[in-house]
């Protein structure tokens, strides 16, 4: 990622922050939409997870210029999401709706270079989060 994306990610996101709740619902909504099979991995409060999913945003956001402070609790969210049944073809479906969601709650504000720098920082997270969930999987012998 370069500085340019950090800074448009950081930025774009501080205009996030104040709606974090009615994001966090409109990114479940959206995901369920895309691929309502994802729906019974969730079986809690979807409020608290939705604060649980825009803290973890947020602290990838702030860590985004020093990442690989922030890759162990990556590679560890990966792992655990193994157990709760997450499978690599889900991440691209999670991408899709937090584009989209990131894109409803910027509005015009959401351009091209937006789009793209969230792009780089959700495959870069997203690969971290696989590549873990690879190696936390038993292997099929």
């Amino acid at each position: 990622m370069t500085p340019t994306d950090i800074n448009l990610v950081k930025n774009s996101f501080r205009q996030i922050v104040p709606i974090a709740d009615q994001a966090a619902a409109l990114f479940y909504a959206r995901l369920f939409e895309l691929d309502p099979s994802l729906r019974p991995l969730f079986r809690g409060d979807m409020r608290e997870q939705g604060r649980k999913l825009m803290t973890m945003i947020a602290t990838a956001v702030a860590a985004l210029e020093r990442i690989d402070t922030i890759v162990p609790v990556i590679r560890q969210l990966g792992a655990r999401h193994v157990a709760y049944g997450v499978r690599e073809e889900h991440y691209g479906t999670v991408g899709v709706a937090l584009l989209w969601t990131l894109e409803k709650g910027l509005g015009p504000e959401f351009t091209p270079a937006v789009r793209e720098a969230w792009t780089s920082t959700y495959t870069l997270l997203a690969n971290t989060m696989i590549d873990a969930a690879k190696t936390a999987q038993p292997s099929a012998a």
